[in-house]
């Protein structure tokens, strides 16, 4: 299985740069038996049936993206920019620095007049920093002092603003720890979500706190031999007991999101869903194994990304290339801010009710 196979063509105007506004309005594109179905993400609940679970993650992205300055007597001091990847055991922080050359060991980096931060350590390409701050402090001044931590390929195109405070947050996340969101999950709004609880769709909430290696290109041309980041999770005792009761009694479990679908999958590796936290490195490439997942609702992918392979395992890789080319030629927007799409395999149990 060669990366060549997850390549394809992407003209540059079809990236989203901004969400759709409302976010309800976004289109959805539905992949299911018998073709595709052009929609937008508030017609979902005509998708479902009642009993159907969506699994939502909850994670809080961080204002991760720090810019700091080298403090030097006399001097305003050299400029850094910092973004922060995940804490370790020992309450320092793993960061990316630019330019990290620049910085010395036990050097200390100043972001805000409360927020200071001593390099540790340098170890391929990474950094680990140890923050004067710790808990709830240490959350305020970054609060204060981070900005959103967009993705490469929007941040290359704009800087992160205050709207990105929001747009780029879910409406449920309540779980600080991610430097990346959970987009499929942006689509979700205050209406939509009324409108699947009337309809009698249910929803459980599980923790994945989505690092920047999601963003991390695939290097080898074997893809069998890709080694995967990891991400730290949770399912809850309640939500695996929710999960098992909506496959006992027929529903189908829906995962929102690339990040839901690997922890749900991480934590049913014995066959069924049990509760579970640690770090999951979980891969999921064609051939792969489902255990809990009946149909997973995302955004469009990069190419040769580890999350076009997901999706590929979960609807075949040739179904794959016909949903990306339709979703181009009809003009769907793509990656983080763009629109989603519904994947329901074609060989999916259909729903008892």
């Amino acid at each position: 299985m060669q990366l060549s196979d997850f390549d394809f063509e992407l003209p540059e105007g079809l990236i989203a740069t901004r969400p759709a506004r409302p976010r309800s309005s976004a289109k959805l594109l539905v992949a299911q038996a018998g073709g595709i179905v052009d929609a937008v993400a508030r017609d979902l609940g005509g998708f479902l049936a009642p009993g159907d679970r969506l699994v939502l993650n909850d994670t809080k992205v961080l204002p991760a993206r720090l810019d700091g300055t080298r403090p030097r007597a006399g001097t305003p001091g050299a400029q850094v920019e910092v973004t922060l990847l995940q804490p370790d055991t020992q309450g320092r922080w793993e960061a990316l620095i630019k330019p990290l050359k620049r910085v010395a060991l036990g050097e200390e980096i100043q972001f805000s007049n409360g927020l200071t931060a001593v390099l540790e350590v340098k170890h391929e390409g990474r950094a680990t920093l140890r923050f004067n701050l710790e808990g709830a402090a240490f959350d305020a001044a970054l609060a204060q002092a981070g900005r959103m931590p967009l993705p490469p390929y929007i941040a290359a195109r704009r800087a992160a603003d205050i709207e990105d405070e929001t747009d780029y947050q879910t409406i449920w996340a309540r779980e600080p720890g991610a430097v990346a969101a959970p987009t499929a999950s942006l689509h979700f709004d205050d209406a939509l979500m009324a409108s699947l609880a009337a309809k009698g769709i249910e929803t459980t909430h599980v923790t994945l706190h989505v690092g920047a290696g999601t963003f991390l290109p695939v290097k080898v041309d074997d893809v069998t031999t890709h080694r995967m980041h990891s991400e730290w999770g949770e399912v809850t005792e309640k939500a695996a007991a929710e999960i098992a009761a909506t496959k006992a009694a027929g529903g189908r479990v829906i995962p929102v999101g690339t990040t839901a679908l690997r922890l749900i999958e991480s934590a049913a590796r014995g066959g069924a869903i049990a509760p579970w936290r640690g770090d999951t490195d979980i891969f999921i490439y064609p051939g792969f194994e489902f255990h809990v997942t009946d149909a997973l609702m995302t955004n469009f992918h990069l190419p040769k990304s580890t999350l076009l392979m997901l999706v590929s395992a979960l609807m075949g890789q040739q179904r794959m290339r016909d949903i990306y080319a339709h979703a181009i030629a009809r003009e769907y927007r793509f990656f983080s801010y763009g629109d989603a799409s519904l994947l329901i395999p074609e060989d999916a149990r259909a729903p008892d009710r």
